[in-house]
């Protein structure tokens, strides 16, 4: 496997768009498109929030029912989430003009949403954005970016990842993009992500690396604890690469659940590192776990502590929130019996060892908690399963963009 540039255009067939059609948002992108060439096969994975978007019920639906998938049309904005049978309507009229521009059928458009909960979606300006979106789809890596640009909502950058494996002697890409900054909290948040790939492989197959990747990548982040309402992860695999078709337990299947990983990994450390308002990435990683249950839970406890989320944007060396962190996750462990380490770029620290503090230099640790990107390694001495979980520091900036949300 090798990491490539691009996105969701990386893999042969598919094209992508982004425009402006001033959903909410004025002199910006704020709508995408993503098309591919071919019927694809879909997989897909939605928020565990009860309450559930109208383009979650939308795209579950047509991922369970539908015989292929071809385009997805994805604004940012408005959520349409808690908008009844109207807002229902507007993701079946959304999908009819991307049907009627497209030359598709209506059950082949996916939809996703992305914005503020409540209010109803201006369709009007959601089919005109469409026929803008059909007129400017490309398949460069422009348009991929463009399209990455366009679902931003209050994300300081647009995310995208890509890799690209041999399989029987043919090479498969796989690219994605993503949006998430703000309610963050998969089980599998506003995560919106959309990954393609040329791989021949039956839905069936797709269904079962998606499914088994999303928990240690997606659902292993989070930046403040708020499972949104909106979360949904969309794979399109529409075979245009000619590969041998992948099967199950195979070296070739393992190549393709390997770049996938990959992929879905990146973009789910850009959505934790770009956090509203954070400077710093924040990883956590537990070994020596007794199981792969425990290491999840230990280390997702730790990266959603809001006092050690505090302390990591303030540089502070507060080892005894991480030590709460770990104490309340619900996991069983002896606290006289694990260690804990400050990791830099370049550089490691141990700060905590035989139930008390480590001989370490503050100096350092400032240093260390000073990087963009902060790793806490936590080694539990009960085993030999391990974990890792992203989130960010909390600082200053997420009360001021989430009090001025709406405004």
């Amino acid at each position: 496997m090798k990491r490539i540039t691009g996105g969701v255009t990386a893999a042969k067939g598919f094209q992508a768009a982004g425009v402006e059609a001033s959903i909410k948002y004025q002199n910006r992108k704020d709508m995408a498109m993503i098309y591919s060439q071919s019927p694809c096969v879909l997989a897909g994975t939605f928020t565990s929030n009860v309450v559930k978007a109208a383009p979650v019920l939308w795209d579950k639906k047509v991922v369970e029912e539908s015989p292929f998938g071809q385009a997805v049309i994805v604004n940012a904005g408005i959520a349409n989430a808690c908008t009844g049978k109207e807002g229902f309507a507007y993701c079946s009229r959304t999908a009819q003009k991307a049907a009627g521009v497209l030359g598709i059928p209506a059950e082949a458009v996916l939809v996703a949403s992305t914005g503020v909960i409540g209010m109803q979606l201006p369709i009007e300006r959601i089919e005109a954005g469409i026929e803008k979106l059909a007129g400017a789809r490309a398949d460069t890596e422009e348009a991929g970016t463009k399209a990455a640009e366009a679902i931003m909502t209050t994300d300081t950058r647009s995310k995208q990842a890509a890799a690209e494996i041999e399989i029987g002697g043919v090479k498969v890409r796989i690219g994605g993009m993503c949006k998430g900054s703000g309610m963050i909290h998969p089980n599998m948040c506003t995560m919106l992500a959309f990954v393609t790939t040329d791989a021949v492989i039956s839905k069936e197959l797709l269904t079962k690396a998606v499914k088994a990747d999303v928990i240690d990548t997606y659902n292993m982040i989070s930046v403040d604890g708020d499972t949104s309402t909106n979360d949904t992860l969309l794979v399109l695999a529409n075979g245009m690469a000619g590969n041998p078709e992948i099967q199950e337990d195979t070296p070739e299947f393992e190549a393709f659940c390997e770049a996938l990983h990959d992929v879905n990994e990146s973009l789910a450390k850009m959505m934790a590192g770009d956090g509203e308002g954070a400077t710093a990435l924040f990883e956590t990683k537990v070994v020596g776990a007794a199981t792969k249950e425990d290491a999840r839970i230990l280390s997702k406890s730790v990266i959603c502590s809001s006092l050690t989320k505090a302390a990591i944007y303030g540089h502070d060396a507060n080892w005894g929130r991480i030590l709460c962190a770990l104490g309340y996750s619900g996991v069983n462990f002896d606290p006289e019996k694990i260690e804990l380490f400050f990791e830099g770029k370049e550089n490691r620290i141990q700060i905590y060892k035989d139930g008390k503090a480590a001989p370490y230099s503050e100096e350092e640790a400032t240093k260390i908690l000073s990087e963009p990107e902060v790793r806490v390694l936590v080694d539990m001495k009960m085993g030999s399963e391990t974990a890792t979980a992203w989130g960010c520091d909390l600082t200053y900036d997420y009360v001021k963009i989430n009090a001025d949300y709406r405004s």
